[in-house]
């Protein structure tokens, strides 16, 4: 060989190398999980197309669920990816319990970068003279159209041969397959809706991009002739399209509400000329420690949001001093400035899905305080504010051997001390006393505090029992209310461990705007067994949720954006890291 041809298969050789190199970093840079902290694979749902702009809920996830599983993995400690993966297997199995399929097996090798779901109609026969059955409509893309269509014929044959009775229907170009709802012994239909809907399962193949899956054959033929005709579906719905608009950063998942429909329990739409909004949407995005909410909330056309509740979009100090008088632990803290705008807040739907969490405790406080917090208080607060709970066992019932004791709540409330506040509190203690209720003085440790107090004379007793309603008491430039004595003296030493200097509070709220128009903190670990007391039904939730509420440390919400036609909040659902051990 001359050195020529050395030279030119040397270089040859060099470049072969070389683009072997590129190619593969690319394609390592291209399906690098940690991207999803940047972008998802695709920036909108395709699938919209297959939905009715009538369509009351829509939630597209954006991303295929092995890259969120690679996500976890790089995420996890070394020593814990196994239990990383086994944990990620069992939440799929846990979304399919209900069905015969297996993730791996059946829908892995087939599904693309986009699931998504929407409840196109509340009733799908609109006859409300039989009752009401929504229409529920999924829609898989596909990477492999031959490996999807071998899934549906398995899956099929397997429903035949376990007694299913199957449909076939050709429309417009695409194969329906359809089963009636499989009967069980004692002649009653397994399905939980009545035998007027036959069809419990319905599934359709749109070209080589898309699966359906429906609750019965006409929510997919409602399915196809949206594509035909792009006016019907939701990608013609101007709310849609300015919901788009407004939660664009690094989502890999999306949620839209047509709040001008009906939703599926059956209530009425809210008249669309009465009510102040029409849409709400929300962006989903990946952090180093957790999940990001981005949350739209739009008004209807020509009425923009009340001046009462568009605030000053200025930063905060971080963390506000108010919050020194509620301790490390507290599981429930509402935080900022100015909170008088709640009293004029109750027909925005963001929070009124939260008052609804936090109702009974208000409406056990505002029993026991005999007053209406939104006017009585809540109108006056126009500094900072702190609103929190410390949960304690209800010494009155210590509960049996296999029941933990039921827990008891005590409230905490500071104001920062304005002329404003001042006459609140005036006012606060003349509703007292025109209630029947004495006001004193008693002394925690070094501070004198005030107390309303109700005299009680017990039957046969020639002795009088003072019940304390509420205490109060000046500290610094701060006002701080509480509901117990002890609750009290939590506050008052609370200044030594507060909760705004605590690591687990700073962290939960770093990734949110430090614009925030007030701050939502609840503590997951803390208030999990007060929230399972007071609603039932979310260890269900967190069964079927499992592992992910394993994880779960906090939830922070803040309101960072107030325009007149958008209203903008920010969610952080901060997972903790595996324990030790």
């Amino acid at each position: 060989m001359t050195l020529r041809s050395f030279f030119k298969v040397l270089i040859a050789g060099t470049l072969a190398l070389l683009l072997v190199g590129v190619g593969g970093f690319s394609w390592i840079t291209a399906n690098n999980p940690l991207k999803l902290l940047s972008r998802a694979s695709q920036a909108n749902p395709i699938a919209a197309m297959f939905v009715s702009k009538q369509a009351t809920v829509m939630v597209s996830l954006l991303v295929n669920p092995d890259r969120l599983e690679q996500f976890r993995q790089i995420m996890a400690p070394p020593g814990k990816r196994r239990q990383s993966r086994a944990e990620v297997e069992q939440l799929k199995q846990s979304l399919l319990l209900t069905t015969d399929l297996d993730y791996r097996r059946d829908i892995q090798p087939w599904l693309g970068d986009e699931v998504t779901l929407a409840v196109t109609t509340p009733d799908i026969d609109r006859n409300d003279a039989n009752g009401q059955q929504p229409g529920y409509l999924v829609a898989a893309a596909t990477r492999d159209p031959d490996r999807a269509k071998e899934f549906l014929q398995l899956f099929w044959q397997r429903r035949s041969i376990a007694g299913a009775e199957l449909t076939f229907e050709q429309y417009k170009g695409a194969q329906l397959i359809s089963s009636k709802a499989t009967q069980v012994p004692g002649g009653k239909a397994e399905a939980t809706s009545e035998t007027r809907y036959p069809a419990a399962f319905a599934t359709a193949v749109v070209g080589d991009r898309f699966l359906l899956f429906a609750n019965h054959p006409k929510v997919l033929r409602d399915a196809i002739n949206n594509v035909q005709a792009s006016d019907l579906n939701l990608t013609s719905s101007s709310v849609y399209q300015r919901s788009l608009q407004q939660v664009v950063n690094n989502r890999i998942g999306f949620v839209f509400l047509n709040l001008s429909q009906p939703m599926p329990n059956g209530d009425q739409p809210v008249n669309p000329v009465k009510s102040a909004y029409e849409g709400l949407a929300v962006g989903l995005s990946l952090s180093r420690e957790g999940l990001l909410a981005d949350s739209a909330l739009l008004t209807a056309a020509n009425q923009p949001i009340a001046a009462a509740t568009t605030l000053a979009n200025t930063p905060l100090a971080q963390p506000l001093q108010a919050l020194q008088y509620l301790p490390t632990g507290t599981p429930l803290a509402l935080t900022g400035v100015d909170l008088s705008h709640w009293s004029n807040s109750s027909a925005d739907p963001s929070t009124a899905f939260l008052l609804q969490w936090i109702k009974p405790s208000i409406a056990a406080l505002q029993t026991q305080w005999g007053i209406d917090l939104s006017q009585d208080v809540f109108s006056w607060v126009n500094g900072e504010y702190a609103l929190g709970t410390i949960v304690t066992s209800n010494p009155s019932n210590l509960g049996t051997l296999d029941q933990s004791p039921p827990l008891k709540t005590d409230w905490v409330f500071v104001v920062e001390r304005s002329p404003e506040a001042v006459e609140g509190i005036a006012h606060l203690d003349a509703i007292g006393t025109q209630q029947g209720l004495s006001i004193g003085t008693l002394p925690i440790g070094n501070q004198q505090v005030s107390a309303w107090t109700r005299l009680q004379a017990p039957a046969a007793s020639a002795t009088l029992n003072a019940q304390v309603q509420a205490v109060h008491t000046t500290v610094g430039n701060y006002e701080v209310f509480a509901t117990s004595v002890a609750a009290m003296e939590t506050a008052l030493q609370a200044t030594q461990t507060p909760l705004g200097s605590s690591a687990a509070f700073q962290a939960a709220m770093a990734p949110l705007p430090k614009s925030g128009q007030g701050y939502l903190y609840l503590n997951w670990q803390t208030s999990q067994p007060l929230l399972e007391q007071q609603f039932p039904f979310l260890k269900l939730v967190e069964l079927a949720g499992q592992p992910l509420f394993t994880h779960l440390r906090s939830l922070t919400l803040t309101r960072y954006d107030t325009t007149p036609t958008v209203q903008r909040d920010k969610l952080f659902v901060r997972l903790g890291s595996f324990p030790q051990g």
